[in-house]
């Protein structure tokens, strides 16, 4: 990073990763703890000993599952706020903003994807975990492609490259995890199909965690007046994000 003062803002999504990520791995080892899962390493295991380490199998049960659907649940709320304050950072600098906006609604709709397979377990509600979760992969991974090309168009303060080839690069690992997952699952390959789903989640959560590098640069803030007859719209007044000028405290 730059000499220049920093946005604390720039914390929000390396709070979102690194909470993420460490309440899943606790929901693991309280399930290897408790004998609901093998571990990870493990090897390939025999039918009818413990199941695979997936991560909805990891939170089915209670502990767990108490623990599952609150980091779910915090994760969801934490990534709507990210889509909302990208959304605003790169509105004023995007001529056509189709693009801007899908990238919203696809993260929009993981959100609510995390939401559904946080608070319907597997064995409560297979159908609606199983929608959970294709919400989740699927629109968290048009996200990150959503995202990687407005990162390389919009190019803030010159570092569009620099942050864009590693974003480009994670998608197309996320990408290549999602189908391998799903040959893996078809195979019955469960231990491996279970290692590449704990990659797949570890790559987003580090995805989300780049936001850092451009939200540095900006402010957001939250605009409350009394309501009058040229009040502006809520959208218009929401919030603003300007970039960081070094006579800005």
């Amino acid at each position: 990073m730059d000499g220049k003062k920093c946005s604390v803002w720039m914390f929000l999504p390396l709070v979102f990763t690194l909470f993420t990520s460490a309440g899943l791995w606790i929901v693991y080892f309280i399930a290897v703890e408790d004998d609901k899962i093998l571990p990870l390493n493990s090897a390939e295991r025999k039918p009818g000993v413990k199941h695979a380490p997936y991560i909805s199998i990891a939170g089915d049960d209670p502990p767990a599952s108490c623990v599952f659907s609150q980091v779910m649940n915090m994760a969801a709320f934490l990534a709507l706020v990210v889509a909302v304050l990208r959304f605003i950072q790169l509105k004023p600098k995007v001529l056509n903003p189709w693009l801007n906006i899908s990238g919203l609604v696809a993260l929009c709709l993981a959100s609510f994807g995390m939401t559904l397979l946080g608070n319907f377990q597997l064995t409560n509600d297979e159908e609606i975990h199983n929608v959970g979760t294709s919400l989740t992969f699927g629109f968290g991974t048009l996200t990150c492609w959503i995202q990687a090309a407005l990162t390389l168009k919009v190019n803030i303060k010159n570092e569009g490259r620099k942050v864009g080839i590693p974003r480009v690069i994670l998608s197309a690992s996320i990408t290549l995890c999602v189908v391998l997952y799903f040959i893996l699952m078809a195979q019955s390959i469960h231990m491996y199909a279970a290692r590449v789903q704990w990659g797949l989640v570890m790559c987003f959560l580090s995805y989300f965690g780049t936001f850092a590098v451009e939200f540095r640069h900006y402010r957001y803030e939250i605009v409350c007046s009394e309501y009058q007859e040229n009040f502006l719209s809520f959208s218009e007044s929401l919030s603003e994000a300007s970039e960081y000028q070094t006579d800005q405290v």
